[in-house]
C-alpha cells in the first residue's frame, strides 16, 4: 500500500525569514478556519502574505506555458527553506468597506470577478426570450435575414463601434472621416460626421457610437446591400444593426441587432459579445436596466404618503406635500378638483370615504390630474434641493426589482449558464452547496 502523504492535512513553514519574520517554523492545519494574530509589526501579513501566499503563486505561475508567463512577470521566492504540503491559494486583501449599495461579499473579496471571467469563457448562451440556447450565425443567414426585414422599407445599415464607454473619441471619429463614411448614430441621435466632431463629448460619460454605413431600400440592388452589410459586419467584429426609418417608435420596434457570434434561430434575438464585464451589475452593460443593478426599486408608498385617512386632501392628507411646502398646490387641488367633479371626489372629501377606484385615481392619475405618486416622483426626479429629495425618501420603501427578481443583471446575463445555473444562482449558493456544483464540472 501507498504511504499516505502526511502534509496531506497541513501546510509545514520550515525557516521563514520574509521581513520581521526571524527564522520561525510553523505547521498550519487544512481544512480549519487559522487566524493569525499578534501585535503590530509581529509579521502576521508577512507570514500570511509574503510567505505562504507568495509561494503558492510562484509555484502556480512556473505551472504555466512560457507564453504564459512572460505577460505575468518573474515571481520572486520568498525568503524560507521550504514550505511543504502548499496547495493553490487566493488571497483576499482588507479592504475598507464601500458605501457602494451594490457591492455584495463576493465584490468585496474580488471572488465574484473569478465569477464572472468563468462564465464568460465557458458559460453557454441562451435566449432570455425562448430560453434555447443560441449559436453563432454565419454572414449569409445575417444577410437573408436582414434582406427579409427590410423589405420595401427604406432601412439603415449601422455598425456598433462604442458601446458604453467614456471619452470624446475623437481619434475614432477622425478614423470614420478618414473612411469617407458621412453619418453616424451618438447616443440615439443621427449627426453628420463633421457635426460630431465640432461638439464637445463630455468624456466624463459614457457615449455609444454606430456608423451610418449606409441606407438601403426597395430599389437597391442586392449586390450593393450585400456590400453595405459585409461592410458593417467588418468594421464591428460581427455586429451590424438595420434601423427601420419609417417605423413608429411608440407602436413598434424600430431597430434590430445581429451578431455572427450568438443569435436566437427562433426569435431573432441577437446577443452581444459575452465577456467578464456583461456579469458586473456595477456596469451599465451588465446592470438590470429596471434597478440600475441595486436589484431593490425604492417605490413610493401609498400607506406612507397618506398616514390619516381621516384628513382630505386641502386638509394635508397628502403628507409629503406638507412637509416639502409645494409652490403649486393651488393649481394641483384645481387639477385633482376637475378629476373629482368626473369620478364624484373632491379636495374636501375624507380620503377614508374614496372609494378604491376614486383612490386610485387620486394617488395614480387620469386625463386631468397625473396622480399623487407620479407627481412626487417627477419632483424627486427632478429637483436639486438635497432637502426636498430627502424627504420623498421618507416615503419609499424598497422592494424587489420585479424586473431581474432581485438579481441584479439584465437578462442576457442571467440566460448565460455553467451546468444549467446562471451566476446570479451560483451566488446564492452556500460554500457547500458551491464546492459540490464546481466539483461536478467536468
Amino acid at each position: 500500500m501507498l504511504q499516505k502523504n502526511k502534509f496531506n492535512n497541513k501546510i509545514s513553514i520550515k525557516g521563514a525569514r520574509v521581513n520581521n519574520l526571524k527564522n520561525i517554523d510553523v505547521e498550519i492545519p487544512k481544512n480549519k478556519f487559522v487566524v493569525i494574530t499578534g501585535i503590530s509589526g509581529s509579521g502576521k501579513s508577512s507570514l500570511a502574505f509574503d510567505t505562504i501566499y507568495a509561494e503558492g503563486q510562484r509555484r502556480y505561475i512556473e505551472s504555466l506555458s512560457s507564453y504564459a508567463r512572460q505577460f505575468l512577470g518573474p515571481q520572486d521566492k520568498p525568503d524560507v527553506d521550504k514550505i511543504l504540503g502548499l496547495s493553490p491559494s487566493i488571497a483576499i486583501d482588507q479592504k475598507t468597506s464601500s458605501h457602494n449599495p451594490r457591492s455584495t461579499v463576493g465584490t468585496m473579496t474580488e471572488i465574484y470577478d473569478f465569477l464572472r471571467l468563468l462564465f464568460a469563457k465557458i458559460g453557454r448562451a441562451h435566449c432570455p426570450n425562448c430560453k434555447i440556447q443560441v449559436e453563432k450565425q454565419s454572414k449569409k443567414q445575417i444577410i437573408e435575414k436582414i434582406l427579409l426585414l427590410s423589405k420595401n422599407k427604406k432601412t439603415s445599415i449601422l455598425s456598433p463601434l462604442i458601446k458604453n464607454k467614456k471619452g470624446e473619441h475623437k481619434k475614432v471619429l477622425q478614423e470614420i472621416q478618414k473612411a469617407d463614411f458621412n453619418s453616424v448614430r451618438l447616443d440615439n441621435e443621427f449627426y453628420s460626421i463633421q457635426e460630431v466632431l465640432d461638439l464637445n463629448l463630455d468624456k466624463t460619460k459614457e457615449h455609444n457610437l454606430d456608423v451610418v454605413v449606409g441606407v438601403i431600400d426597395k430599389n437597391s440592388e442586392l449586390k450593393n446591400t450585400t456590400k453595405i452589410i459585409n461592410t458593417a459586419l467588418d468594421l464591428s467584429n460581427g455586429l451590424v444593426i438595420i434601423f427601420d426609418q419609417e417605423s413608429n417608435p411608440q407602436t413598434g420596434k424600430r431597430e434590430t441587432l445581429f451578431s455572427e457570434n450568438l443569435s436566437c434561430p427562433k426569435c431573432d434575438f441577437s446577443l452581444p459579445e459575452i465577456e467578464p464585464r456583461l456579469f458586473s451589475f456595477n456596469s451599465p452593460y451588465g446592470a438590470c436596466p429596471e434597478c440600475s443593478g441595486l436589484g431593490v426599486k425604492q417605490k413610493i408608498d401609498s400607506e406612507l404618503i397618506i398616514p390619516n385617512k381621516k384628513l382630505t386632501v386641502a386638509q394635508g392628507a397628502i403628507r409629503p406635500w406638507v412637509r416639502i411646502g409645494a409652490r403649486s398646490l393651488d393649481s394641483i387641488f384645481n387639477k385633482i378638483q376637475k378629476s373629482g367633479e368626473q369620478h364624484g371626489f373632491s379636495i374636501n372629501t375624507a380620503i377614508k370615504d374614496f372609494s378604491k377606484k376614486q383612490l386610485d385615481i387620486l394617488l395614480f392619475g387620469d386625463e386631468y390630474f397625473e396622480g399623487v405618486i407620479p407627481n412626487l416622483k417627477q419632483k424627486y426626479l427632478e429637483s436639486n434641493s438635497e432637502y426636498v429629495k430627502s424627504e420623498i425618501e421618507k416615503y419609499m420603501r424598497a422592494k424587489t426589482c420585479e424586473v431581474c427578481e432581485g438579481k441584479k443583471l439584465n437578462p442576457v446575463a442571467l440566460s448565460v449558464l455553467v451546468a444549467g445555473k446562471n451566476i446570479a444562482e451560483v451566488t446564492e449558493m452556500t460554500t457547500k452547496e458551491a464546492q459540490d456544483f464546481f466539483a461536478s464540472l467536468s
